[in-house]
């Protein structure tokens, strides 16, 4: 994919007339958006998608509602930002759906609080020599569930409140999906830099 050079989305004025041109349907600003983006956007898609081919089709439905309604952007905030919310909100919906599949991987009851790890420990020192690559690789073996609380909470920012609104679960399995996404990704790194060894 071809990039065309980066305009400058901090000036107001520009992002306002690019967003009118992709109102109008002129195929150049809307290539201009869409690369951009693209490889920021992929990234955030790849963290909910099994592979990087689901990435990019949870992408492109991320894109298809960006047009459709980049007419109610009020360039006030971060054009960034209302994308990124977008396609957060269709991987949610692409988590949802997943759920539906593969319901079984849902825990419906509070995790054992005493067996969990605490937040921090994914932090220590010889988990910092993974690459972001390797993490995203790991990080997709994770069930549909588990992959996407551990996303919204740790990457996003999501409180567990609105996780449980979001993919329309209580916050008990919130905290627990958290807590066993990131006792799984530990055994994860464990092996993977046992393996490496």
């Amino acid at each position: 994919m071809m990039f065309s050079p980066k305009i400058d989305l901090s000036d107001k004025e520009v992002v306002g007339r690019l967003i009118e041109s992709c109102v109008r349907g002129n195929q150049k600003s809307q290539k201009l958006l869409y690369q951009e983006f693209y490889g920021k956007m992929l990234t955030v898609c790849v963290r909910y998608a099994d592979n990087r081919e689901e990435a990019k089709d949870i992408l492109h439905d991320a894109y298809i509602k960006v047009f459709s309604n980049l007419i109610n952007f009020e360039n006030k905030g971060s054009l960034e930002g209302w994308i990124r919310r977008i396609v957060v909100n269709t991987a949610i919906d692409y988590v949802r759906k997943k759920r539906e599949i593969y319901s079984d991987y849902l825990i419906e009851n509070n995790a054992d609080e005493d067996k969990m790890m605490p937040l921090d420990e994914l932090e220590e020192t010889k988990y910092k020599e993974l690459k972001a690559e390797i993490i995203l690789k790991l990080m997709q073996k994770l069930s549909p569930a588990y992959r996407a609380v551990f996303n919204l909470f740790v990457i996003e920012n999501y409180s567990h409140n609105e996780i449980a609104a979001e993919l329309n679960i209580n916050v008990g399995t919130s905290k627990s999906n958290l807590a066993k996404a990131k006792m799984k990704l530990k055994e994860l790194f464990d092996k993977y830099l046992e393996e490496k060894d």
